[in-house]
């Protein structure tokens, strides 16, 4: 446990210690004038916290995604409000197209492979008001086996999620997000949960400073089951961009980072204090 507390820290010195050596991930956002046309990205990073947003890398760019969510806040000391606990995730983001990005992705919460496409749909501009862009996942949970469940299948450690995202930077401060969301689980463990699920997500950004933001996503499950032990997911946080990185510090009460384990199965509760704390950096080479 305090070899995975110290690679969390080394992990984050590196980066960060790295930032005056790169370009500015994010020019473009700082560059408005006074009479916007609003032909700006909506978001800095390619997530808003946990949910995606319409941000897609650029053609030939290789994005770094490091994701970490520690364990509950409310266990206290006794694992260290959670840094005991930590899930991570590691993807590799690449801009194969113009407005079109590939990723692959490891995370360690339940041993997921998981492959991505996005692809954006058009622009905001002072012409058309959103900006418009396609996202699905598909996800391999490989912690099932034949071992716990002898009747599985391998179609049954599959998960989907295809998502619409629609976004408009209102001001130079604000920007807003909605994203209707289809989920498919292959394998549920509530016989009144059903495979098929429909979703809404909602995000927002604040920007608090010429390089930070408050951020913010919630996503509203129509299909939950009523007798379900898993919450719609809230998650709060800030960006920092510094140089070539975006870090992300968030809160929520999702310990996944991947779309349908977050959105079917957010296993805290904010009101009961089960809380995760943890960050995304994002490295562009």
């Amino acid at each position: 446990m305090k070899l995975r507390i110290l690679f969390s820290f080394l992990l984050v010195s590196f980066f960060i210690q790295n930032v005056q050596a790169q370009d500015d991930l994010l020019g473009e956002l700082e560059s408005e004038t006074e009479e916007l046309t609003f032909q700006y990205p909506a978001f800095k990073a390619m997530k808003i916290a946990n949910l995606q947003s319409t941000k897609v890398a650029a053609k030939g760019d290789l994005y770094m995604y490091v994701s970490h969510r520690f364990g509950s806040v409310k266990d206290g000391f006794d694992t260290f409000f959670g840094l005991d606990n930590a899930n991570t995730k590691i993807q590799m983001v690449y801009g194969l197209l113009e407005g079109f990005q590939l990723g692959i992705s490891r995370e360690s919460l339940r041993k997921t492979y998981a492959g991505s496409a996005k692809l954006v749909l058009a622009n905001q501009s002072d012409k058309f008001p959103l900006n418009l862009t396609g996202y699905a996942t598909v996800n391999i949970n490989t912690s099932v086996t034949e071992t716990i469940f002898p009747d599985l299948k391998d179609a049954d450690r599959f998960s989907y999620a295809y998502q619409l995202l629609m976004s408009r930077r209102l001001s130079n401060s604000i920007s807003l997000e909605i994203a209707p969301t289809f989920v498919r689980e292959n394998l549920v463990f509530n016989a009144d949960q059903d495979h098929n699920q429909v979703a809404l997500g909602i995000g927002g950004r604040f920007k608090v400073s010429k390089r930070s933001s408050i951020n913010w996503d919630y996503v509203y499950n129509f299909n939950r089951a009523d007798d379900s032990v898993y919450q719609n997911p809230l998650s709060i946080g800030m960006d920092i961009e510094t140089g070539g990185h975006v870090f992300q510090l968030l809160f929520s009460n999702a310990q996944s980072t991947n779309e349908p384990g977050f959105i079917s199965n957010a296993e805290g509760d904010w009101s009961d204090g089960v809380i995760f704390f943890g960050f995304n950096i994002v490295r562009v080479f």
